[in-house]
């Protein structure tokens, strides 16, 4: 279960999203979030359910999100969790086991359906993107990837005329992550080590983690 929450973090990286008009379409509002915003912080609730619509865990924790590619995504509750993408290298933190794993930040997470949010001609160029109409109260745009191999079916991304709220997200495995978003801050002063992982001394440290290579 945690691989299938960790994936669809990482799909989350980088949503950086604003204001926006409620009698707006999806599109329009999502125009508008890309607008000279660089940065986001606030809080969420995940939660997870297989490809026969059993109910999994929820977690909870904090994220922040810097442009271009810079992510933290912290897992608070049932259990704790770190993953911070410094725009090189993805770490992957987990403390009760004292591991953590790390690899090049690469093409997964530069094509995720949310990093794209602050490159709109990207998005179009890697995603086709439908409006899904008002339902639940929110205005819904879905995102699929052009991609050949894509590790997702669709991500929706559903607008209250504040800001997202809500994200749903299948995977090709047909698991479907919900996601609540909240507290959203626009463009905070975040602190410079936000984005900066060092392995506490005792961590097992699995990957590669000399300066990726570009």
């Amino acid at each position: 279960m945690r691989k299938v929450i960790l994936l669809a973090a990482i799909v989350l990286t980088g949503c950086l999203i604003d204001v926006a008009q409620a009698d707006e379409s999806a599109r329009a509002q999502l125009d508008a979030f890309a607008h000279d915003l660089h940065s986001l912080s606030g809080t969420f609730s995940q939660t997870v359910y297989d490809a026969n619509g059993r109910r999994g865990q929820t977690s909870q924790g904090a994220l922040a999100l810097q442009a271009p590619r810079q992510f933290r995504w912290d897992t608070q509750t049932p259990y704790k969790q770190l993953i911070v993408a410094d725009g090189k290298k993805v770490w992957i933190y987990d403390p009760e086991l004292e591991q953590v794993s790390v690899r090049d930040q690469g093409s997964h997470e530069a094509h995720s359906p949310l990093t794209v949010l602050t490159d709109l001609s990207q998005m179009d160029r890697d995603f086709k993107a439908s409006e899904q109409g008002e339902h639940g109260g929110l205005e819904w745009l879905r995102l699929q990837s052009r991609g050949k191999d894509p590790q997702f079916e669709y991500a929706d991304i559903g607008f209250d005329g504040n800001a997202p709220r809500r994200m749903v997200f299948q995977d090709t495995l047909g698991n479907r992550t919900e996601i609540v978003f909240s507290d959203w801050q626009r463009n905070p002063r975040l602190p410079a080590d936000t984005f900066v992982f060092t392995p506490p001394k005792g961590t097992d440290v699995v990957g590669d983690a000399a300066p990726a290579v570009h």
